[in-house]
């Protein structure tokens, strides 16, 4: 796959690869990335051992410039909460999205499957960095995270860019009924629960079905306000492309995890 086209453009800075929004590089302001798995980077701690996790944070800050020492990244546990960050020492556990308006912290959370998306409003000078798995996407954490810059920064969700990382796809996210019925619930009101969801495969005699936790994510941050020009996919399925990213669908307990960072400077 060609990572340099006109949504993401693919970086390699000694060794260290990762893709950047073209639209987030049109501010000099700002520090960005979503990692590659390649040359062993991994934003993962190991059974308590945070060897590569440094190895990794310092490789990808020299890449873009900022002290690898003022990243803050949340202890993710799949739920919808939402944290402000005020300072880089914070221990933010139990978190899945963190947003900050202060200069010199770089927010990360790391996925390998689900769904990051990096916010920002150049006019309260703002952003936010979110893990949506499904859960958080049942959760409508994106959606949550716009109300927490609302509330917290004073941002119009008209002026926030929201730009969606790599992740699984409709094509390869594929649920059990228990699942699909959630989904459906949650987000029959949409009356788009047709292109949500759709019936796939049996497997040993067990019907599944494929969900657009794309689509999902479009339609609540519609709903919260963001403009459809300001929501920029990557268009980047991390099972499709797992030779490039960290995918837990492929690699199970094996896999590492991807990174996506996001702050100013």
């Amino acid at each position: 796959m060609n990572l340099t086209n006109d949504i993401t453009i693919h970086q390699n800075i000694d060794g260290t690869e990762f893709i950047q929004f073209r639209r987030l590089l049109e501010f000099s302001n700002l520090k960005h990335c979503y990692t590659l798995r390649k040359n062993e980077i991994n934003v993962q701690i190991k059974d308590g051992d945070n060897t590569d996790l440094i190895r990794s944070y310092k490789k990808v800050a020299d890449a873009l410039g900022v002290n690898w020492k003022h990243i803050v990244k949340p202890h993710q546990t799949h739920t919808d909460r939402i944290e402000s960050v005020e300072s880089c020492n914070e221990q933010l556990e139990e978190v899945d999205g963190v947003i900050t308006n202060k200069k010199d912290i770089i927010l990360c959370t790391t996925s390998a499957d689900c769904t990051s998306l990096l916010f920002y409003d150049d006019n309260k000078k703002a952003v936010a960095d979110v893990h949506s798995g499904w859960k958080g996407t049942l959760q409508k954490i994106g959606k949550k995270a716009v109300k927490k810059m609302i509330e917290e920064y004073g941002c119009n969700p008209k002026d926030i860019i929201c730009c969606i990382g790599p992740h699984i796809r409709k094509c390869h996210f594929e649920v059990e009924e228990d699942v699909m019925q959630m989904f459906k619930k949650e987000f029959e009101y949409t009356g788009r629960i047709n292109e949500i969801i759709e019936t796939g495969r049996k497997v040993d005699g067990v019907q599944k079905y494929n969900v657009d936790t794309t689509l999902i994510n479009k339609i609540i941050l519609k709903e919260v306000g963001l403009q459809e020009e300001n929501i920029i996919d990557s268009n980047i399925c991390t099972v499709c492309n797992s030779d490039l990213f960290h995918s837990y669908r492929i690699d199970k307990e094996k896999s590492g995890r991807n990174g996506a960072f996001i702050g100013m400077i």
